[in-house]
């Protein structure tokens, strides 16, 4: 069970520096252990026995190359010399952490560092790791990526995704397996099948390679031979670190569920013990240097933490927390003075793609057939033929990943855009949108550049799955900014608008209006403000407050009704004018609100609500909600209408002005 230190060629000094990095983690978890039985820190996911992995890949990149680390790979953070002071303080949860707080122990990101942070949801890392990797590709900086993930991870979807895309495109990551033989307490024969996971790699087309993980002369050997071919020749490779975890997932969970003959046999292989001795029997240490090693290290650990404890706890800050939920964005309205030409929806949303994608340089276009084919729409169409592959591409059915490559792309100082072939499809990648896109500002100050475009609603017959209204799931996500324009125009303003907010922003697109309506768009590049509803009927007797194909149900209702009536175009969800909502409220006295969205759970409630809270003594009759039924969009023409609110909407409005 000995490790093999002999077969490699480093000088002394080389060696004498990987044992001050090895030994630097090693000493600091177990100053954590002892805090945590003290009550001093609330929690420790523990990496003793798998420290040679973290500190051999760090130590083998360049700074400046990005790497995304899990829970056990405090080496990482120690070797990019992070002050430890700032460290122990995000373990605090003190304000000179890197999450003023709000997020806990290795959950953060350190832009200046080139790390990005991860979340509890483990496989959403590779996907951002492909985004920075193609960022560097573009830019042809010759640099390399790599990203941690443990055996247990591999086993999500992200996991698949995010290897595929790297290898269908050629991206220079590293995808580092830390194979310790246990998800939490679920051991290998219970997570997956394959015997290693170097078998893996003939099935993404991708090289394999498997190392000792506790052997830190081996990983490091391995990686900087790996980082030094992928800098000249990109592609992804695979690389499985055997080892064990010697503690539990995490310390209140415990290892009674590990059998001792296992510590027993992987103690024997303890990388910073084992290496320690080798260099001892070499002659290149002896007792004296890690003596003076271990002092100098636990000098700066007991420095580091007086600091972080010295620092007052965080004090609640409430316009603190809302002003960090979105990135700054100094929006600057750019008018339009050039021709008008005549534009159905679908028009004006493929020619704000071609004027974004020439003034931002370092815009990328994501999605299903978006290149020679156009998409399925045709948004994109001729779009490949001006700009080339490398910025308008083609991705596998890969959702997860290519969300999770827009935020990597941003990471790396790209605009980025993903079009969900249809919006329905956005639930494969949800948990990016919702967990990365919309928190990583607020929890480390990462903004995610990213536009997400949802071609969305019913009336098409196209069934439960390509039909559905789901903007109502984000608008309850703070982060996201979300855009739903009802007319030619005012898609092309909101979506280059979109493309200068440093934001993520959902822009919903409704499929029955791309070729059923035209209007006079200008040709040249103009923005429209998000937060500013347009009032596209203005009138006395009623307020409809609406978006999307709701604004023209309802200018069809008054029209034909001949009443009096104001109709709010929201035109933005997030952020919401409630100004404009409120003086047409003020005025009519009578409110009705409109959308094509099922009815429970939807915007109108909230829209309902606050009218309620802040014009109550307005009101000449309760506000009212209408909307689709509570049921999955049928197929059926006759079922789809009879889902819909439309055939509704006269008698509604007649019994709220009768009211």
């Amino acid at each position: 069970m000995s490790l093999d230190f002999q077969n490699f060629n480093f000088s002394n000094e080389e060696l004498k520096s990987l044992y001050t990095s090895i030994l630097k983690p090693r000493m600091i978890e177990e100053k954590m252990l002892i805090l945590l039985r003290q009550g001093k820190i609330s929690k420790w996911f523990s990496g003793i026995g798998q420290e040679a992995i973290a500190v051999g890949c760090t130590k083998a990149l360049e700074a400046d190359e990005y790497i995304l680390p899990m829970h056990r790979n405090l080496g990482v953070f120690t070797e990019r010399n992070i002050p430890l002071n700032r460290l122990f303080a995000q373990f605090q949860g003190k304000i000179s952490g890197f999450t003023k707080g709000r997020d806990r122990s290795f959950h953060f990101g350190a832009p200046d560092y080139h790390i990005v942070g991860m979340i509890s949801h483990l496989g959403s890392q590779l996907g951002i790791a492909d985004g920075i990797a193609l960022g560097h590709k573009l830019k042809k900086s010759g640099k390399v990526t790599l990203a941690f993930s443990g055996d247990g991870g591999t086993s999500q979807g992200d996991f698949h995704e995010s290897l595929n895309v790297a290898a269908v495109w050629d991206l220079p990551v590293i995808f580092v397996i830390e194979n310790n033989g246990y998800g939490l307490s679920t051991p290998s024969d219970e997570q997956f099948k394959c015997k290693q996971f170097i078998d893996k790699g003939i099935g993404y087309g991708m090289e394999a390679h498997q190392v000792e993980g506790n052997n830190i002369l081996e990983v490091y050997q391995k990686v900087r031979e790996l980082a030094k071919d992928l800098r000249e020749n990109p592609r992804p490779v695979l690389l499985e670190c055997m080892t064990f975890r010697m503690r539990g997932h995490e310390e209140a969970s415990g290892t009674k569920y590990v059998p001792q003959e296992l510590f027993d046999e992987w103690e024997k292989k303890d990388p910073v013990v084992k290496y320690e001795e080798f260099l001892l029997s070499k002659k290149v240490i002896d007792q004296s240097f890690i003596e003076v090693e271990r002092a100098k290290i636990k000098k700066e650990i007991e420095e580091g933490l007086k600091t972080a404890f010295e620092e007052e706890n965080v004090t609640a800050n409430t316009a603190e927390e809302l002003k960090d939920v979105y990135a700054p964005f100094d929006y600057k309205q750019k008018l339009a003075s050039g021709n008008k030409k005549e534009m159905r929806l679908i028009d004006s949303i493929a020619n704000s793609l071609d004027l974004a994608m020439q003034k931002h340089q370092n815009l990328v276009l994501m999605g299903q057939d978006i290149a020679e084919y156009g998409g399925v729409f045709k948004a994109t169409e001729g779009l490949v033929e001006k700009y080339g592959k490398e910025r308008v591409r083609n991705t596998p059915l890969c959702e997860a990943a290519i969300v999770g490559s827009s935020l990597g792309l941003s990471i790396n100082g790209h605009k980025a855009m993903m079009e969900m072939q249809f919006a329905d499809f956005v639930s494969e990648g949800f948990n990016q949108i919702v967990n990365n896109l919309a928190k990583v500002h607020w929890r480390w100050g990462q903004n995610a550049d990213v536009v997400v475009r949802m071609p969305t609603g019913a009336g098409v017959g196209a069934g439960p799955f390509h039909s559905q209204s789901n903007e109502a799931w984000f608008t309850h996500t703070p982060g996201l900014k979300i855009v739903y324009p009802s007319s030619p125009r005012d898609a092309k303003g909101l979506l280059l608008t979109a493309f200068e907010d440093p934001n993520p922003v959902m822009f919903f697109e409704h499929k029955a209006l791309y070729r059923s309506i035209t209007e006079e768009v200008e040709e040249d590049y103009f923005t429209l403000p998000f937060g500013e509803a347009n009032l596209v009927r203005e009138g006395e007797e009623l307020s409809i407050i609406t978006y999307g194909m709701g604004v023209h149900w309802a200018k069809d209702a008054v029209d034909k009704m001949e009443i009096s009536a104001d109709v709010l175009d929201l035109r933005t969800l997030v952020p919401l004018d409630w100004d404009s909502i409120f003086k047409s409220v003020k005025k009519c006295g009578r409110v009705l609100v409109l959308h094509e969205d099922t009815l429970y759970g939807g915007i109108g409630g909230e829209i309902a609500a606050g009218i309620n809270e802040h014009c109550f003594e307005y009101l000449d009759a309760p506000v009212k909600r209408l909307a689709s039924l509570d049921t999955p969009i049928p197929f059926d023409k006759g079922l789809e209408n009879n889902f819909l609110p439309q055939d509704k909407l006269k008698g509604v409005i007649e019994g709220l002005l009768e009211y």
